[in-house]
């Protein structure tokens, strides 16, 4: 049997779970808010064409209006100024869009701190114990936030000082961009970086970083609970947006489960 025919029937038989990590996209979804002057994004919005009826008797279909950033996404190093020499969307190559992953879970810390920051000391913490980051693969953050995600203001949870979401220090943030193997790292949150992130140095350290050394972003995960520490292998599929700075995403792990 050939490896792409064991492939097909582990996942047949439940030897390999497919965990889906994507949040559902409708109206409903919590978008990014950022405030005046800078212009925001928009919901995501079904426009009917059709549906049984005059219009097209025998079929259903819609129009779509959305910002790439919109739900789960994918963030292309073109989506910051310090990546704007990399390549967009579509130019992500197709083997990229595969990888290991690990998961790092401080859900308990975020539960406490919802500004709380991971910090270099916490991934070399984690790694003494778990191994080393994967060649390659995603680290994936997880804080507990997919929990909010029904709400647009539970998620984005903001007052009069701005939001209040965890991430990453920038100090972290530079660390995993130019010292670990990583293609890129997931989130919970709206965004990859902190609700404060705006007053860090640099601003949003993580979308600095991160892009501009070429590497990817995931955001607005859930179902990181499932997942192993180590072991999942991610599939992330982004539309081919000629020019995009990102797009919506299904983001997909293979999980092996004893049989």
């Amino acid at each position: 049997m050939t490896l792409l025919a064991q492939l097909a029937e582990a996942v047949a038989t439940g030897t390999i779970e497919v965990v889906d990590l994507t949040a559902p996209l409708s109206h409903e979804t919590p978008i990014l808010r950022l405030p005046e002057p800078f212009d925001n994004t928009v919901h995501f919005e079904l426009r009917e064409i059709s549906r049984y009826d005059e219009r097209g008797p025998a079929w259903y279909w819609n129009d779509i209006v959305t910002g790439e950033h919109v739900g789960t996404h994918f963030d292309a190093p073109v989506h910051w100024i310090t990546g704007r020499d990399g390549e967009d969307v579509a130019q992500v190559a197709p083997q990229r869009l595969i990888a290991p992953a690990v998961v790092l879970d401080a859900s308990d810390r975020a539960a406490t701190d919802p500004d709380h920051l991971l910090q270099v000391e916490d991934v070399r913490e984690w790694e003494a114990k778990h191994g080393p980051l994967p060649d390659g693969g995603w680290l994936l953050y997880r804080t507990g936030w997919d929990a909010r995600s029904g709400d647009q203001a539970e998620f984005l949870n903001a007052n009069e000082t701005g939001p209040h979401t965890p991430g990453v220090s920038a100090e972290c943030a530079k660390w995993l961009a130019e010292q670990t193997p990583l293609r890129g790292l997931g989130v919970e949150t709206v965004g990859t970086d902190a609700g404060a992130a705006h007053g860090f140095d640099p601003p949003f350290p993580c979308h600095s970083y991160m892009l501009g050394a070429g590497k990817y972003g995931l955001t607005q995960l859930r179902n990181l609970d499932r997942l192993p520490t180590r072991g999942a292998v991610l599939i992330a599929a982004p539309l081919p947006i000629v020019g995009g700075s990102g797009s919506p995403v299904r983001v997909l792990a293979l999980v092996e489960r004893e049989g």
